[in-house]
């Protein structure tokens, strides 16, 4: 059964989603600069990690019926 959230939730959702895909953005593009093995490294995990919260926020606003969320990026 979906949740019922309100107004300022779904807007919170929206806000952090968006900050997490424009964070991944921002690392995937500055992971071609680095040259350091390890930290390419933290780089590659950090990104993976970003990856999944992003999915993690896909899956929860899928399950409760919020689509117009991830329309409004």
């Amino acid at each position: 059964m979906p949740r019922r959230l309100a107004e300022h939730e779904v807007i919170s959702l929206a806000g952090l989603l968006k900050m997490e895909r424009d964070a991944l953005a921002v690392s995937k593009a500055m992971q071609e600069l680095i040259t350091d093995d390890e930290l390419k490294k933290q780089a590659e995990a950090g990104i993976l990690a970003a990856e999944g919260r992003i999915k993690g926020f896909q899956q929860f606003i899928s399950e409760n019926q919020l689509a117009n969320i991830m329309e409004a990026d």
